[in-house]
């Protein structure tokens, strides 16, 4: 299945240059996912195609302990900005998620989280729950903690390991899955 992403992902100069952008700014353990991904794959399996300008934000999610400052995620976007400009950039230290996440989502604080797979693991859907990144050789490496098959296959699936499910159905009506790409499954959550 990660050959079908791969090629998708490779057809597609827009993602390919955003994933050089981040892997030559050599931000720590930096990667790519979330909606620019599932609205590449889901645009062009399941939708009318894929419109760069239709991505509200690119998600560049990164590891890093030495620093859990906001400030420090402002630098990183505007250096992305500054090597790509036009892009939605929105880079997320991972490693400091604990530091913000109770004040901007509510309910209890959570832990700190250990790597990038547990912090993808923690995003709102199965399907939105992989990233990618580019090697020094040009391979794209994916971290996907509930594997691609929602992604690829078009599955719209609630990920309680974090999200309540108020928060969930508040996605699923802002994002409307099925009327964005009419060959998805959306299974609400419970």
């Amino acid at each position: 299945m990660t050959d079908t992403l791969e090629t998708l992902i490779r057809s597609n100069d827009w993602l390919m240059r955003v994933l050089t952008v981040v892997r030559d700014e050599r931000i720590p353990d930096a990667w790519v996912g979330a909606g620019a991904l599932r609205d590449l794959v889901w645009g062009e399996r399941y939708g009318s195609g894929f419109r760069p300008a239709d991505v509200r934000d690119v998600d560049v999610a990164f590891f890093d302990e030495s620093d859990l400052s906001r400030e420090y995620d402002d630098r990183v976007t505007a250096r992305l900005g500054e090597r790509m400009p036009g892009v939605p950039w929105e880079a997320r230290n991972q490693a400091a998620v604990h530091t913000w996440y109770a004040t901007k989502f509510g309910g209890d604080p959570v832990e700190p989280l250990t790597s990038i797979a547990d912090a993808i693991g923690t995003w709102p859907e199965t399907a939105t729950a992989v990233v990618v990144r580019l090697d020094r050789d040009d391979r794209i490496e994916v971290c996907a903690p509930y594997g691609v098959a929602d992604l690829l296959d078009g599955v719209w699936r609630h990920n309680p390991r974090q999200v309540i499910v108020d928060r969930s159905l508040a996605r699923l009506a802002r994002h409307r899955p099925a009327q964005r790409w009419p060959g998805v499954t959306v299974i609400p959550p419970a």
